[in-house]
C-alpha cells in the first residue's frame, strides 16, 4: 500500500518470534544524507511509539517518497498509522480495544 509519503509491505511469518522491519530511504526521497537519516529518525520515533501494538511475527517494509523529507513528524505518524492499519499489522486485541473506545 502507498500513500503520500510511504510505501509499506508486510508479510506475516508465524516462525518469527518478533517483528522485523526495513526502512528504504533512497537518494530520490532525499538528495542530502542529512535529510534520509532525519526521515529514518522519525519513522524508528514512529515504531517505538506504536510497536507494542504491532502483530510481531511479520516482516515490515518502509519505502520512503520524495514527499516524506517535507512532512512534519504528525503528517508521518498519520500516514504511517492509515498504512498499518489498512495492512493490518496490528493485532487484533488493540483492534478491538480501540473500536470500544468512546
Amino acid at each position: 500500500m502507498a500513500t503520500r509519503n510511504f510505501v509499506m509491505a508486510t508479510l506475516p511469518s508465524p516462525s518469527l518470534e518478533h517483528l522485523k522491519f526495513g526502512f528504504i530511504t533512497s537518494r530520490k526521497s532525499a538528495r542530502r544524507a542529512v535529510t534520509r537519516n532525519l526521515i529514518r529518525r522519525r519513522l524508528r520515533a514512529i515504531l517505538v511509539k506504536h510497536g507494542e501494538k504491532i502483530d510481531q511475527g511479520r516482516y515490515l517494509v518502509i519505502v520512503a517518497r520524495r514527499k516524506a523529507s517535507e512532512a512534519s513528524f504528525s503528517e508521518l505518524e498519520a500516514d504511517w498509522l492509515r498504512l498499518a492499519q489498512g495492512l493490518g499489522v496490528f493485532r487484533k486485541d488493540v483492534l478491538q480495544s480501540n473500536s470500544h473506545s468512546p
